[in-house]
This record gives structure tokens, sequence and C-alpha cells, in this order.
């Protein structure tokens, strides 16, 4: 039996992008599953981690006692073949029509990935690129940190109690609750990290624009 609707008034949108608006898992599994293997890592512990976070800090938590400068510069490329590697790369359901649906409203991309690999990926995927976007070069600490939605909301000129954060990950839903915002979780599992609501897809998000500007997302179940 269908649930009952939820309604969030909201002055401006805050979007993750993997896993929320781009399908990127088979790239992952491929990038992350030769660097895994190298370091004789089960895949299985590397996508508990990974999810979210920029890549040096997840080789942080899975690798402790390895070398940071080993992390950034097995980051760096770690991003090169991310970015090069767009085979499987497709919208998350709902993605293209919500993106269209708040076209003219307040709203930023706040990612872990770098300018070049949100750009790629969202190009590859065949969304829009918002206008305002947080990029991993925009921030010193990755996701589960609130800095990169703190930064989207004052870039876009809201208080954060203002602002719903769109997140599929354990870490991006961590980091929106951290910076005092509401999270629309994408993915059942985003129900046990805490969301505010929780969706299957996108195609459950309905926005409505009220004349004074405000949002009101019509989720359903």
């Amino acid at each position: 039996m269908s649930q009952p609707p939820i309604y969030l008034d909201a002055r401006a949108l805050l979007l993750d992008m993997d896993g929320t608006l781009v399908d990127s898992g088979a790239v992952v599994l491929r990038v992350w599953g030769r660097w895994a293997a190298e370091h004789g890592l089960a895949m299985e512990r590397v996508e508990e981690v990974v999810h979210g976070r920029q890549g040096h800090e997840s080789m942080a938590i899975l690798l402790p006692d390895r070398p940071v400068a080993e992390n950034i510069a097995d980051n760096a490329a770690m991003l090169a073949a991310e970015t090069a590697d767009l085979d499987g790369i497709v919208p998350i359901p709902g993605a293209p029509a919500f993106l269209a649906a708040i076209a003219t409203a307040p709203h930023a991309l706040v990612t872990s990935a770098d300018v070049a690999l949100a750009t790629a990926r969202m190009s590859a995927a065949g969304l829009r690129m918002p206008d305002v976007r947080v990029t991993a070069e925009d921030v010193s600490a990755s996701k589960p940190d609130p800095e990169g939605f703190l930064k989207g909301a004052a870039e876009l000129g809201f208080e954060p109690a203002d602002c719903v954060v769109f997140e599929d990950s354990e870490a991006g839903v961590a980091a929106g609750l951290a910076a005092g915002m509401r999270v629309v979780g994408i993915g059942a599992s985003t129900a046990a990290y805490g969301a505010t609501v929780t969706v299957a897809t996108l195609d459950q998000v309905a926005v409505d624009h009220r004349p004074d500007g405000t949002l009101t997302l019509h989720i359903t179940g």
C-alpha cells in the first residue's frame, strides 16, 4: 500500500552527483577494483568506504598506515582513470526530469569529484551541469564533513535550514545532516543512514514553484 505524500519546503537544493544524479557504478567497480587488487583488498570492503568520499580519504581509511603522499598520488591517477572511463555512465532514473524541473530554482552540485570528472560524467549521462557547483578543488575536507554543503548554501545565498540535500551515500547523508540541512536519501539504504526522507528514485519527487520563490517538494512512496 502506498504511503501518503510527504511535503518539504525549501529555498535551495544541493545535489550530490554519483549515485544521486549519475549511475557510475560500473566505472567504480572497474577502476577501484584494479586498485583493490593491487593492494590485496576485497572489493566488498572497498565499496563499504569509497562512496561519497574523495579518493584519498577512502584510501586513508582502507590503508591507515600508508603515507599520505602516496594516497594523494594514487588519487590523482584514480581521478584521471575515472575521467577517461565513461563506459556505462547513465543517469539515475528520474534525474533528467528532476533537473529540468529545478532549472530556474536555486540549486548547486556538491560532489567529491573534481571539476574534470564531474563535467565528464554529467555530460556522459546527458545531464545539465548546474551553474553553481562545489567540487573536490573547493573544499579542505571530504564528506562526511559538511564543508561542501555549507559552501554550496553560502554560494547560493541561503541559510542551511533553508536547504534540502539530495544524497545516496552514508558519508553524504551524514554531511548534509551535519550541515543542519534536511536530506532526501536516494535508495532504500539511506533510511538506515538517517536521511530525513527516503525515495527509491528521483521519479518520486515532484517540484512545485511557489510565487514567493519557495520550492515545495512532493515526495510519494
